[in-house]
């Protein structure tokens, strides 16, 4: 069993990323104009509807500016649809067993939806929270479409939040991800020609590279710029030099990746005779991608479900925490699952700590409990990349902190009750997971890494054997 869920690195904080800044800016700019808005309204208790909207900036930072636009617009649009089915149940009742069932479904389907379009960090977690917290603030049909709009309101501004960047650097992300993939094939190659272990530089380039042709391929649909040839090119050097590492001069490798960054022209290098520039297969229909992640859906609503009801017949009043920490845990496989379990706990353990040295804080005044949540905000997207866990510790007191927006409350029983409910959450998850095994299958299309072209000359082969599993794979309540 040790072996199999093992202990050993789950808790070891990773590199930052390189844009670890940006996602963190972008929330705090997302989220502070509409509560600051608020604020000075004196409508702070309105101030979940605004955060389903700013929160939706987390997402697409790693995509090219054309895709970003469309996937923001999805996740806005999925975040009102999780939004408006949990106000409407919370209108038509108050039974809490009915809610907590409404809750494990609605987690369920943006489980499955976002692993089958790969929306990416954070996934369904941003999504799931705040559909799941909705169904539990008192409702009526009435106020249901004024809510929906502030929603969507702060949603248009983190569209417009997470689309500024690209004024200034119209390609930043494409050529973010090619300079990654040159410098990490540059160390692979470095690696290789002195002699060292390569296994974990092969990985890292692998996936790099891959990160860098989807980067580039999701621009389709719109004309290719020269910018995007120049950088097509530059990948097919690094799949080259990827595939014949003995043969590979680092040197270039590093220089080109150097010029990449930033807006001067991307170098020009010739096109390789016999090597054909090959883009990243379109997806297959959604529907196809849907019908293996049944077993998925299942053990979400199982676990999610089992965990909220577990909460009530504990007596607490916020089943909604156990049904999150539940539905964050689910990965590619019960190893995986099992790490982000162990993560979760100690994050939230931690970040409870956090707020208890907090809330003297943030209970001075509203201005300060806006300030407080911003902070957190950012440390969470600064922290997130290093490890889950560490990012836990932010959200947490986060999570906290959004529910005194209505009204400052007592810390003693928001702290018991987030400690039970994370403990719970924790457990029945697993326990799903448990029971409603990884389909096999599935798990091996999951994970099996990119398969890279390995060209000499005119000719291409495969690498099959890497494989990649995201354990730090976004952050939220």
């Amino acid at each position: 069993m040790s072996s199999r869920l093992p202990l050993a690195g789950v808790l070891r904080l990773g590199r930052p990323s390189d844009i670890w800044f940006k996602p963190a800016l972008s929330v705090v700019a997302a989220v502070a104009p509409p509560n600051l808005a608020l604020l000075a309204l004196g409508r702070l208790d309105l101030a979940m509807y605004t955060m389903a909207g700013s929160l939706c900036a987390l997402y697409a930072h790693n995509r090219p500016y054309a895709a970003r636009a469309r996937a923001l617009a999805w996740v806005i649009l999925g975040m009102l649809g999780g939004l408006a089915t949990a106000l409407l149940a919370a209108s038509l009742t108050r039974s809490a067993v009915v809610l907590v069932g409404v809750g494990a479904a609605l987690a369920a389907v943006q489980k499955v939806l976002c692993d089958a379009t790969r929306v990416g960090p954070p996934g369904n977690v941003v999504l799931t929270f705040i559909s799941s917290a909705a169904l539990f603030v008192p409702q009526s049909p009435d106020r249901i479409p004024g809510h929906l709009g502030l929603a969507a309101a702060a949603g248009a501004w983190a569209w417009l939040v997470g689309m500024a960047p690209g004024l200034l650097r119209p390609h930043g992300p494409e050529r973010r991800a090619t300079a990654a993939a040159l410098n990490a094939v540059a160390a692979h190659a470095a690696a290789h020609v002195s002699g060292e272990d390569t296994a974990g530089t092969h990985g890292t380039a692998v996936s790099a590279v891959r990160a860098a042709r989807q980067a580039v391929s999701s621009t389709t649909g719109t004309p290719l710029t020269v910018t995007h040839r120049a950088l097509e090119r530059l990948i097919v050097r690094a799949e080259v030099a990827l595939a014949a590492p003995s043969d590979a001069d680092p040197a270039p490798l590093r220089d080109w990746a150097r010029q990449v960054r930033g807006n001067r022209p991307v170098p020009e290098v010739p096109h390789l005779t016999g090597v054909d520039s090959e883009l990243a297969p379109n997806p297959s229909p959604l529907w196809h991608r849907l019908r293996p992640l049944a077993p998925l859906a299942l053990r979400t609503a199982l676990g999610c479900a089992l965990a909220g009801y577990a909460s009530l017949a504990l007596g607490i009043g916020r089943p909604y925490w156990a049904l999150v920490t539940a539905a964050s845990l689910y990965q590619a496989d019960l190893a995986l699952t099992w790490g982000r379990g162990v993560q979760r706990v100690v994050g939230n353990l931690l970040g409870v700590l956090f707020f208890a040295a907090l809330v003297p804080l943030a209970h001075t005044g509203e201005v300060a409990l806006v300030l407080c949540c911003l902070a957190l905000n950012f440390g969470a997207e600064a922290l997130i990349g290093r490890n889950y866990w560490l990012g836990s510790v932010c959200v947490t007191p986060m999570a906290l902190l959004i529910t005194e927006f209505a009204g400052f409350q007592q810390p003693g029983p928001l702290i018991t009750e987030r400690i039970v409910d994370t403990l719970v959450g924790a457990l029945v998850g697993l326990a799903a997971a448990v029971v409603v095994p990884h389909r096999k299958r599935v798990v091996r299309a999951e994970r099996a890494g990119p398969r890279t072209l390995a060209a000499t000359g005119s000719s291409r082969g495969r690498h099959p054997d890497q494989r990649t599993g995201n354990t730090t794979e976004g952050v939220r309540p």
